[in-house]
């Protein structure tokens, strides 16, 4: 009798919507089915106005919708959402949650950034971690959240309220911009950044969260995602540098026209790319390893691996 098992797992972001829908072999081992991502910027605004937007709302209601639908006719047997930054901060995320739940039977879990920072460390240890010393990092739209571990010893973890949406809309970055406008930023992400001052470089660097994953996608110059190409990518702080200097002089219909970059992200990227950038120089790195992994892989190996 087989065992196989299809479970999708919907992660709400600040910026996007993930879906992934993975399904388990009698072994035990995980298989990508579909996995695919929509921009629908739940964090809207939420800076100021403190809730979700009407907007942002209903973009991202037909979101998780559609992709439930998608998982159910795809053979899913159960379909997890989790929330995150933006839920976690929104004053309307309950009556959110509760509009989800009448209108497509999703119960959406609002989870704490240590919970966010564990599942995708976990993630990115089922993929291979690198030998040593190795520090993850996950950066959204909403927040990041930094692992420092030794193989499955996780040393430190924690979560910060720093995300590409916030820092766009605080500084102006989605237009171009120039160079006091960035380093303004800049000095805010390193402020918020400022527990990794005395951390011990490690031997390795992991980044994912849609960001990294884009500016790995650019460097490629993928016409098209390829997961299979992001993941162990090598992104350098050279690249990073390069990428910068390209959005900064760039509006976002001209960022959208970059190879590899996803449209929806075009006015967050600037701020993803100086949130990355901060990273590599408070860890004394030249290069980070992508992973395509994350939240929504982690969360199928927490709960439903054998």
């Amino acid at each position: 009798m087989s065992t196989a098992l299809r479970v999708a797992v919907i992660d709400l972001g600040t910026n996007s919507i993930k879906l992934h829908l993975g399904e388990r072999d009698a072994a035990g081992r995980w298989h990508r089915v579909l996995d695919r991502a929509e921009v629908t910027r739940l964090g809207e605004g939420l800076r100021d106005a403190g809730e979700i937007a009407p907007a942002a709302w209903h973009r991202t209601l037909t979101a998780v919708c559609a992709m439930a639908a998608q998982a159910r006719a795809a053979g899913a047997a159960q379909v997890v959402a989790l929330g995150t930054m933006g839920m976690r901060t929104a004053a309307n995320s309950g009556a959110f949650c509760a509009a989800v739940l009448e209108q497509c039977g999703v119960a959406i879990e609002v989870i704490d950034g240590a919970q966010e920072a564990r599942l995708a460390y976990l993630a990115v240890q089922a993929g291979g971690l690198p030998q040593g010393a190795v520090t993850v990092f996950d950066t959204g739209g909403g927040s990041t959240q930094v692992t420092i571990g030794r193989g499955a010893l996780v040393l430190e973890r924690f979560s910060l309220n720093l995300g590409a949406v916030r820092i766009t809309e605080e500084f102006g970055l989605g237009a171009p911009v120039g160079r006091a406008a960035m380093d303004a930023a800049l000095t805010a992400i390193a402020r918020d950044l400022s527990r990794l001052d005395t951390a011990a470089p490690p031997d390795a660097l992991v980044g994912l969260g849609g960001a990294v994953t884009n500016l790995a996608s650019v460097s490629l110059g993928l016409t098209r995602y390829e997961p299979d190409l992001i993941q162990g990518a090598i992104l350098t702080r050279a690249e990073l540098e390069r990428q910068i200097a390209l959005y900064a002089g760039l509006d976002g219909a001209g960022r959208g026209a970059v190879p590899g970059l996803q449209p929806g992200r075009a006015d967050v990227i600037l701020a993803g790319a100086l949130i990355v950038l901060t990273l590599l120089q408070k860890l004394d790195q030249d290069r980070l390893r992508v992973s395509d992994r994350g939240l929504r892989h982690g969360v199928l190996i927490e709960r439903f691996s054998l």
